[in-house]
């Protein structure tokens, strides 16, 4: 089918703008941002580790460069998914996918820093046009009044900066081996680093606790299906469509929020939400093009 990569990319980010919603409902109920991390990556690793597993000969892979940028990816969608759900956890669903989904802006000035792109009017203006639109959203522009916290706000940042580098990671390493191969081994360690850092009794204790359900789900909407499917999308996807139809997912999680869990943005904030958003595709038609 003509549509069918740019369906499932836009179904792919419409599950991740679920799962920020799922969680917030979680932490409502006083589940640990970090288990509830913890548990959307190790059930996605099952998820690629089945689909690795039915390619075994073809997949396997001993190139150390791979397993380098492979594990990079891990390590920034570890941060990734335990920043966005903190952010959402200070701010609102919404607030936060929005913050996170500033990553080029941070792609862009990691390029100017290390000259692997050169600097032009333009791309400062997008990076000019998105601070405007964080300012405006967050409420910064009067700190009296700040609608989102400190502590919020950088988490969000944060989970945008950490979404950038598992894009880095994930795109050398892909150059090199197969992307089931390349998820399996970044959420494999995705696995190693947050199994140190949760709350192993309250991680044990989601096992017996009636919401075990609702965990296994988070993990397969918001990892296991949403990244196979959004793999097997972009192969099928130019890359400038993909950046725009990904933009559905911080829609999803607004919607998600002000329909569902009552959040409420003012016109100012929506006017930034609307400013970062269309910055970040313009700016990803760009590149792409």
């Amino acid at each position: 089918m003509k549509y069918t990569g740019i369906v499932l990319v836009m179904l792919a980010a419409m599950f991740w703008g679920i799962s920020g919603g799922i969680a917030d409902i979680w932490m409502e109920k006083d589940w640990d941002p970090l288990v509830i991390s913890f548990y959307r990556g190790a059930v996605g690793f099952i998820f690629f580790f089945v689909w690795f597993i039915m390619h075994f000969k073809q997949n396997w892979i001993t190139t150390p460069r791979f397993h380098l940028w492979s594990v990079l990816g891990g390590i920034g969608v570890a941060e990734n998914f335990t920043f966005y759900f903190l952010a959402i956890q200070e701010s609102s669903v919404a607030v936060a996918a929005t913050l996170m989904y500033t990553a080029p802006i941070f792609v862009l000035l990691i390029s100017f820093l290390f000259r692997i792109e050169q600097s032009t009017w333009f791309k400062w203006g997008c990076v000019v046009s998105v601070i405007i639109g964080i300012v405006l959203l967050t409420g910064a522009y009067d700190p009296e009044s700040i609608s989102t916290g400190i502590f919020g706000i950088a988490a969000g940042l944060a989970a945008g900066l950490s979404y950038a580098l598992f894009i880095f990671g994930f795109k050398n390493a892909s150059a090199i081996g197969s992307p089931q191969t390349v998820l399996t081994v970044a959420f494999f360690a995705f696995c190693l680093i947050l199994v140190w850092i949760i709350d192993l009794g309250e991680a044990l204790s989601v096992l017996t606790s009636p919401d075990v359900w609702w965990f296994l789900l988070l993990g397969a909407v918001g990892a296991g299906v949403s990244f196979i499917i959004y793999v097997i999308g972009v192969r099928r996807t130019a890359p400038t469509t993909a950046s725009m139809v990904a933009m559905v997912e911080p829609v999803t999680a607004s919607l998600f929020g002000v329909l569902l869990l009552g959040d409420q943005l003012a016109i100012i904030q929506i006017l930034g939400m609307a400013i970062i958003l269309v910055t970040i595709t313009v700016l990803s038609v760009k590149q792409a093009g």
